[in-house]
């Protein structure tokens, strides 16, 4: 399995991490191993994640409160939309392709 990213999730996810690494050194490292490990979960079985609109699904991060927005794109590709705080609106970044 693939993953492609929405040219944004670069700049959410560097945001992210420097707020944690900013509240406690490794935090933010932290952070991106769990997203990483949630990649891997989605990867393992995408169907799996709960449809949001459309073909857009969603995955809470578990650790932190995070959701991860993808869309299968084929039987080999995976596309991250969006990350963003579970209290962010709802249809933030819904519009993405």
């Amino acid at each position: 399995m693939t993953f492609e990213y929405h040219p944004a999730v670069a700049d959410e996810l560097e945001e992210i991490r420097d707020y944690y690494e900013d509240k406690s050194v490794g935090l933010g490292k932290a952070f991106v191993d769990e997203f990483e490990r949630q990649l891997m979960n989605i990867a393992a079985m995408p169907s799996r994640w709960m449809i949001v609109q459309g073909d857009v699904r969603r995955s809470l991060m578990k650790r932190f409160p995070y959701v991860i927005l993808f869309r299968v794109i084929d039987d080999e590709i995976i596309r991250v939309t969006v990350v963003k705080h579970e209290k962010r609106h709802p249809v933030f970044g819904l519009g993405r392709r």
